[in-house]
């Protein structure tokens, strides 16, 4: 209520009105990124496959620490709002709304929707007779309804708020876990296979090797943590580049600590559980053998805020870059305080609706499997508009005539890209919105499947 009663323009909603500090930047970039199935698929990796995953984890604290020193301040002295705007900047508008268009998708059906979806699941874990559909509809109007009264500062302060719930249960979590070999290491680690605590992976390893560990992930690292809007907004949104400098190195230390208060503890019920047949199980079961009734209940409400730190985020993000990349530039001029504050608080309600009607089990694997056409074959497009301009040298459709015949492989790759991006039939991209299409009509949402 108090963040809603200073929210008066669009820069405030957006943005916080360029006022964020350091401290509140950091430790909403770490809330918003860990979800429930984090919490749920780091615990159960570890418990299956050992400690490489964290590679995940740790490897996005070194590109944070990386962007405090090169992206992020040039983002801040540029003055841009959004990412797709710098975009634009770069090289043309086509390039920021279609960038723009896909990250809305993306924020709305895969990291609202599914994350909703997922979250419940996880919840229903612990509270067997949890009816999903009521959850769902209930996490998505709280985290929808406040962010769009406080726009991103009542995100950021209830993600700090969360940051320190979600920190404090599973680290209580990891040293009662710890405790039950009387906190010593050799106890600890004794039973557990060969190579299980081993960052480093062989070329044979089928979770993580080492080629996909030194050239894979930093690649998805760079784009979640230093392009995606979902992440940098928070970064965009603080009072100057020493904030945001110092924010985003907060962010990065807190990153290496999933590995020791999430992923250890997993390892350890190797040990103590070793008779659990799902790794999604390790998590739960852990909690509910080994914590008192008082932390348990700490531990249910990190498990609840992970699922709002990231609802809330991915909606503000969605509403951000709809008023700012389509409807401010359609309008021909720039909206008013008031504009873009009712604008936001109208796209942030109705970016909620739509994620509550898709978040079903078909809309999730349909969504699931757009994402994944969308992340290669939009990468496929990016490095075909790459080729085009290093061999030419320009931008101008009028000046682009014939590719066809001096680049055959780019024009060749272009148009599978093109096509599946479509859908188009035996594309991978018709086989995701197939599954949409049918998720909607299952779900009787008569006017999203017309749409």
């Amino acid at each position: 209520m108090v963040v809603a009663r200073r929210t008066r323009s669009g820069e405030d909603l957006f943005l916080a009105g360029r006022s964020l500090a350091w401290g509140a930047v950091g430790l909403s970039l770490f809330a918003s990124n860990i979800s429930s199935s984090t919490l749920v698929g780091l615990t159960g990796d570890a418990y299956r496959t050992g400690l490489a995953p964290s590679a995940y984890e740790w490897m996005a604290g070194l590109l944070l620490l990386f962007g405090a020193f090169t992206f992020f301040p040039f983002f801040l002295r540029s003055g841009i709002s959004t990412i797709p705007e710098f975009l634009e900047r770069r090289f043309n508008s086509a390039l920021r709304k279609y960038f723009s268009a896909i990250t809305i998708f993306l924020s709305v059906i895969v990291d609202t929707a599914a994350g909703l979806y997922a979250g419940s699941l996880v919840a229903q874990v612990f509270l067997p007779d949890l009816n999903l559909s009521v959850f769902i509809v209930a996490l998505a109007l709280i985290g929808g309804i406040y962010t769009a009264a406080g726009g991103l500062a009542a995100v950021v302060y209830t993600d700090v708020m969360q940051a320190v719930i979600l920190i404090a249960g599973t680290t209580a979590l990891a040293i009662i876990t710890f405790a039950q070999f009387d906190f010593s290491w050799t106890a600890a680690t004794q039973a557990l296979p060969d190579n299980h605590l081993s960052i480093v992976q062989p070329m044979s390893d089928d979770v993580l090797p080492w080629p996909g560990l030194i050239l894979g992930v930093p690649v998805l690292g760079f784009y979640y943590w230093i392009l995606n809007q979902y992440i940098v907004q928070r970064v965009l949104g603080a009072r100057d580049i020493t904030h945001a400098r110092r924010g985003a190195i907060l962010a990065g230390l807190l990153k290496l600590t999933p590995l020791f208060i999430m992923m250890l503890p997993g390892a350890f019920a190797v040990t103590l559980l070793p008779d659990i047949e799902s790794p999604d199980k390790v998590f739960p079961t852990l909690v509910q053998e080994y914590l008192p009734v008082g932390l348990t209940g700490l531990v249910l409400a990190g498990l609840i805020s992970a699922i709002l730190s990231s609802v809330d985020s991915a909606l503000n993000s969605a509403s951000t870059l709809l008023v700012l990349d389509f409807l401010e530039p359609a309008r021909g001029r720039k909206l008013t305080p008031v504009e873009g504050r009712r604008y936001g608080t109208v796209a942030t309600l109705g970016f909620m609706v739509v994620a509550i009607g898709v978040g079903g089990h078909l809309g999730v694997n349909g969504a699931a499997a757009n994402a994944f056409a969308g992340v290669i074959y939009m990468a496929l497009m990016f490095m075909v508009l790459g080729a085009v301009l290093l061999r030419t040298g320009t931008v101008k459709a009028t000046e682009l005539g014939g590719l066809y015949k001096s680049m055959p492989i780019t024009t060749l790759f272009a148009i599978i890209g093109a096509l599946s991006v479509m859908g188009a039939p035996l594309f991978s991209g018709f086989v995701a919105k197939t599954l949409i299409l049918s998720a909607t009509h299952y779900e009787h949402h008569d006017l999203a499947y017309t749409l």
